[in-house]
């Protein structure tokens, strides 16, 4: 099978070095490939498992998501072990820390001067090690040693499987899930925090049967073709939090989009596009859909109303383009004159043409001298599918 790694944005001397993974063959070899990667960026090992859970999520995986137990078995066979003996959990799941903040738009074709559906974020995270968001969360002491920054090392991988969809997904530490990412169908997702108007986290309790948050974008766009697909395929599958609640972004070239969210009682929502843009920032749209009468952002909400109403109102009109989107994304930017409780930054910005099958991304090196943002040039990745049209 073939499996190349490059670097392609940043390095030893940036805040962050990109890696982009290609792989193609059976999604057995692509799981064997993409665990190595865990292994040696992450020195991710499998931990122990809930036997009798274990073997539950993987026959739930084996009925509703074939392709993410097909990875689970190259990355079992990557280590030598049995993925039937369920001893261990073969997937990497870990939380979003509280706290996170990200904004995304999506343009429908109807609304763009050539036709073609825009969707774009900005992905904003801590600049910290874990250890250290640890330490100024709870007034700990600062930790020694060289911990590197929970988001210096995310990937894009693209995937080209003899069995399924081909994908390219970003992805900050999760190489079994993913931010963001496009399939060959042109479908779109992409993941926000939601928890600005104080949602009760969950508790932590480990891997359970079903989608994990990281996972779900995944898992739409290895089992999807359009929004309409994706939104019956959330409301019938299992999910649950590890971490901070999500809300997601979804969309296809076709003008069909939606947000998904939970909220703290487990009500689901689809909230749908009704015409011009559909925006998200950090707190739960299907409560409050309407810009101007959005309450007011606090010490804890990273902004998110303000983003919202700026997105909205900048994203108002029938003349809107993949250069508008950027422009939209980066007056709503996170930098170093932003107040916020910890150092975040935003990390990326992406902007996909679903018609195209593009994700266009620039990633944050640092800052410069004068606290201005450093990021790579924009980037370009086409799902493999695509190119030969």
């Amino acid at each position: 099978m073939p499996v190349t790694t490059e670097i392609v944005a940043g390095g030893d001397t940036d805040f962050m070095a990109v890696r982009h993974v290609t792989a193609s063959g059976g999604q057995a070899e692509i799981g064997r490939a993409l665990a190595e990667q865990a292994r040696l960026a992450y020195g991710w090992t499998p931990v122990p498992a809930d036997r009798v859970k274990a073997r539950a999520r993987r026959l739930w995986f084996a009925r509703h998501w074939p392709q993410h137990l097909a990875r689970m078995q190259g990355a079992a066979e990557a280590l030598g072990l049995d993925l039937e003996a369920d001893e261990v959990y073969l997937d990497g799941l870990t939380g979003i820390p509280t706290g996170s903040a990200c904004s995304a738009s999506y343009y429908p074709p109807a609304g763009t001067v050539d036709g073609r559906a825009v969707l774009g974020r900005n992905y904003d995270f801590f600049t910290t090690s874990a250890t250290a968001l640890f330490a100024l969360i709870s007034g700990a002491p600062a930790p020694d040693g060289d911990e590197p920054p929970m988001s210096s090392r995310p990937y894009v991988l693209t995937s080209a499987p003899d069995d399924g969809p081909a994908t390219t997904v970003l992805t900050m530490n999760e190489l079994d899930g993913c931010m963001e990412g496009i399939n060959e169908h042109g479908l779109a997702v992409a993941l926000l925090l939601a928890d600005a108007e104080s949602v009760s986290a969950p508790v932590d309790a480990g891997p359970q049967v079903g989608l994990s948050s990281v996972q779900l974008p995944r898992f739409l766009l290895d089992t999807c073709a359009t929004a309409a697909e994706a939104a019956d395929a959330l409301l019938a599958a299992k999910q649950y939090d590890l971490g901070t609640p999500l809300h997601y972004l979804v969309a296809d070239p076709s003008g069909d989009a939606f947000i998904w969210e939970r909220g703290p009682g487990g009500d689901e929502h689809v909230v749908r596009i009704d015409g011009g843009a559909l925006c998200a920032t950090n707190h739960l749209v299907h409560r409050h859909r309407d810009p101007a009468a959005l309450p007011a952002d606090n010490a804890g909400t990273a902004l998110t109303y303000q983003r919202y109403r700026t997105i909205s109102e900048l994203s108002a009109g029938t003349d809107l383009s993949g250069e508008r989107m950027r422009e939209v994304l980066d007056a709503v930017r996170l930098d170093a004159a932003t107040e916020t409780p910890y150092p975040v930054r935003t990390l990326w910005r992406t902007v996909f043409d679903l018609e195209g099958g593009t994700m266009a991304t620039h990633f944050y090196l640092g800052d410069a001298t004068d606290g201005a943002p450093r990021y790579s040039p924009e980037l370009v990745f086409t799902v493999p599918a695509l190119q030969h049209r």
